[in-house]
This record gives structure tokens, C-alpha cells and sequence, in this order.
């Protein structure tokens, strides 16, 4: 064969053979992701559901495990059962964290399980140093604060507000058309010594933004923050990292189990119904809190219909010194807070100039303007 049809042959199989490899590589790649997408739908499915509205949050079906076989335990640490009292102007609430009993469980500050009804309710106050998160569980709420932000929460939203350096604000339940009460959750959570003077933030998380997951036939977990049964809520909500899950269940003797970091603290709220953990049976409004001896939190329902937040928050290696709802880590910083709000300066300067709206109240047609606004 002629020198030049040697040099042809051999560049057409060349070629050939770089094709062939192309073609190999591209067959594997699409083979890999296809067999990759098949093993994460073992791990749950996104239900279509006839007639879903958009307010609703995506529903998946948890189809295998993704929790660790062999979890760690923690420990219970404390518990005991929220007592109610008063709070703000007439309203009513169930204080676990925040009282004699659990001043504080870092970086947690204060929970409050409430129970307002007009003209009750939270008007005009300030807040520095912290980020608190409010879940409406029944009703509506109206917030309005002097940056301007306003809203309205419904049914299963959240509202996440960093007070930073100063914000003042209120909280009104709406008066709603039948009459009824406005039931929900606030937590406070301790911002870290280098945020504690940043700009105040609103962030209103909407019942539709947090998947759910349907572990089986009698247990599901809305995943507000953090991960559970392979749902990832990927929301960057507060500076202070916080896994937040609501757990639902419709019969006695339901397993549950839940990872946490190693660095979080960790405990449980009953919102109705009852719970057997590390053998032991915690009834309806119980807080319970947990060591940091183990990988996460397992346990069972004990009764019908169960219902319970599973919160866990970073540990934060910092003083903390507390003045209502002024949050500090020393006693000059927390003069400086008293100061700027007392003189209205650096971030309260409108603090005594502004008044909200709504603190004499809120009608349900009205709040519902607002959160079309």
C-alpha cells in the first residue's frame, strides 16, 4: 500500500475510534444519571395530587429508608409541661423556653405556643439582637414593622424576621369572619456576636414553599428547615442555623426518627396528643430536651393523632444577657442598646415617631388587601 493511503487508513481509524469513544462516553454518562435518578425515586416521589391548590405544599411519597440503620440516641436532658400564662395585651400563651425552667437552651431563647383573639394580641414593640420565627398554625396574623414591611401569615406560613441592630414592630391576630382563634409558634433564637448589629430583615415563608414528606400511611413530616426521609428544604432562612420539622401522625405506636449535627441542641414540643421517648411517655404540651450523646432523636406516638415540632438550632459559644426582648452578650454592649433606644439612634431612630396600622386591630377583608399589597 502506498505510503499516503497508509497515512489515510490509519486517520480514518482514528477516527472511528475516537467517535466509537465519544459515542461509549456519552451512552455511560446518560446510563449513570438514568440509574442515579432511579435510585434517589427510591427514596420518595413527588404525589401528584388532583385538585392540589397552589397554597399547599408539594406532598412526596418516601418509598425506602435514608436514615441511618444503626442512629445513636440522645438522651433526654429535661422535660416538662408548658404552663399557661399572659402575654403581650391579653393574649395567652404556653412559655417552655424562656421561664424558670429552661431560661435558655442555646441558642434557642424563648418558645411560646400561643392562643390570641382580638382585640388580644402583640402591638408596637421593639427587638435587638435576635431573629425570631413565628409559625401559624390556625388563623391569620398581621405584621408590620417601621422599615415598612407589612404581610399577613395564613394557615401553615412562617414568618422569619432578624431584628439585628433594632427593629420595632407588631403582631396582630386578624378578626376573622367566624370567629375564631389564632393559634401558633414563636421561637427566639440568639443571632451570633458578630451579627448582632446587622440590618434588620423580614422573610414570610409561605405554606407552599415547604415540602412534606409521607413517610407511610401514618406518619408525615412537613420539613420547614433542614432534611427528613431524603426532603431537603433548602431555604437559607435565619443567620443562626436552625432545622425546624413538624411531625404528624394518626396512630398510636408510629416510629419516628430524626438526625441532627452533632453541634445542635435539640428538643421537642407536643402540640396535642402524646409521645414515648427513651421509655418514657410525654403528654400533650410537653417540652422535651435532649443531650448532644447521640446522632438524633427517636421515639414513638402514644396516642391517636399526634402532632410535635423537632427543633434543633447550632450551639453558640457566647454569653448571653437578656433584657425582654433586647439580646446581648455584656452588660456595656446592652447599655448601648438601651441608650439607642431610649435616644432613637442607631437603628431606632424611628422608634418613637412610627406607629403601625394595625394595632388596634385588623378585619379579615382588610388583611386580606394588606397581603395582596
Amino acid at each position: 500500500m502506498p505510503e499516503s493511503e497508509k497515512e489515510k487508513f490509519t486517520g480514518i481509524n482514528y477516527l472511528k475510534v475516537l467517535v466509537f469513544t465519544l459515542v461509549f462516553l456519552i451512552t455511560f454518562q446518560s446510563w449513570s444519571y438514568l440509574t442515579s435518578n432511579k435510585d434517589n425515586e427510591q427514596s420518595f416521589s413527588l404525589l401528584s395530587r388532583e385538585g392540589q391548590k397552589s397554597k399547599d405544599s408539594k406532598i412526596y411519597q418516601f418509598n425506602g429508608s435514608t436514615m441511618s440503620k444503626n442512629l445513636s440516641v440522645r438522651k433526654v436532658l429535661k422535660h416538662f409541661i408548658a404552663i399557661e400564662q399572659d402575654e403581650g395585651v391579653g393574649a395567652r400563651v404556653r412559655r417552655s423556653i424562656g421561664t424558670m425552667k429552661m431560661r435558655r437552651f442555646t441558642p434557642f431563647l424563648m418558645l411560646d405556643d400561643f392562643f390570641i383573639k382580638p382585640p388580644a394580641g402583640f402591638p408596637d414593640h421593639p427587638h435587638h439582637g435576635q431573629e425570631t420565627i413565628t409559625y401559624n398554625i390556625r388563623g391569620m396574623i398581621a405584621h408590620e414593622d417601621f422599615t415598612g414591611s407589612k404581610g399577613v401569615l395564613f394557615p401553615g406560613d412562617l414568618q422569619f424576621m432578624t431584628a439585628g441592630r433594632g427593629i420595632v414592630h407588631s403582631e396582630i391576630p386578624v378578626s376573622l369572619e367566624d370567629g375564631s382563634t389564632t393559634n401558633g409558634l414563636q421561637l427566639w433564637v440568639d443571632l451570633p456576636a458578630e451579627l448582632k448589629n446587622c440590618e434588620p430583615r423580614y422573610r414570610d415563608l409561605r405554606k407552599k414553599e415547604t415540602p412534606e414528606v409521607k413517610v407511610n400511611d401514618h406518619l408525615t413530616v412537613r420539613v420547614i428547615s433542614g432534611k427528613s426521609y431524603g426532603v431537603d428544604s433548602v431555604q437559607e432562612l435565619a443567620y443562626t442555623p436552625v432545622h425546624f420539622y413538624h411531625f404528624i401522625t394518626s396512630k398510636k405506636g408510629t416510629e419516628f426518627t430524626q438526625e441532627f449535627p452533632k453541634d445542635f441542641n435539640v428538643f421537642i414540643y407536643i402540640m396535642k396528643g402524646s409521645l414515648a421517648v427513651n421509655d418514657q411517655v410525654f403528654p400533650e404540651h410537653s417540652a422535651v430536651f435532649f443531650n448532644t450523646d447521640g446522632e438524633g432523636v427517636a421515639g414513638t406516638s402514644a396516642s391517636e393523632n399526634a402532632e410535635f415540632v423537632l427543633i434543633g438550632g447550632k450551639i453558640l459559644d457566647q454569653e448571653v444577657l437578656q433584657h425582654g426582648p433586647f439580646v446581648e452578650t455584656n452588660r456595656e454592649r446592652m447599655i448601648d442598646v438601651f441608650r439607642n433606644y431610649q435616644y432613637g439612634i442607631n437603628g431606632f431612630e424611628k422608634a418613637h415617631s412610627w406607629d403601625s396600622k394595625i394595632a388596634g386591630g385588623i378585619s379579615e377583608a382588610d388583611a386580606r388587601k394588606l397581603y395582596k399589597e
